[in-house]
């Protein structure tokens, strides 16, 4: 039986699996909601936005300034790609 990790969490199993993948809280969080809400359809593709490879290294900066990744001023390209992939 899964854990109850309190309100914010509306799919504990789901949560539990991911935590265990290596997944962050808030990944698992986002999509442990996605899937226990009927309006969602987490497994469909998102977006049509193109890889991080081909974003400008500002447009990766801004996206990081926007999650709140720690120490981005001080990152090339290639640690922002991984730091925002990883978040």
């Amino acid at each position: 039986m899964a854990k109850d990790h309190g309100s914010s969490i509306k799919d504990d199993e789901t949560y539990e699996e991911l935590r265990k993948q290596g997944e962050s809280k808030e990944k698992a969080a986002r999509i442990a909601n996605a899937q226990a809400n009927s309006d969602q359809k987490p497994s469909e593709k998102g977006g049509q936005a193109p890889p991080y490879e081909e974003w400008h290294v500002d447009e990766l900066y801004d996206r990081a300034k926007e999650l709140g990744i720690e120490g981005r001023s001080d990152m090339d390209k290639d640690e922002l790609i991984e730091a925002l992939r990883n978040h």
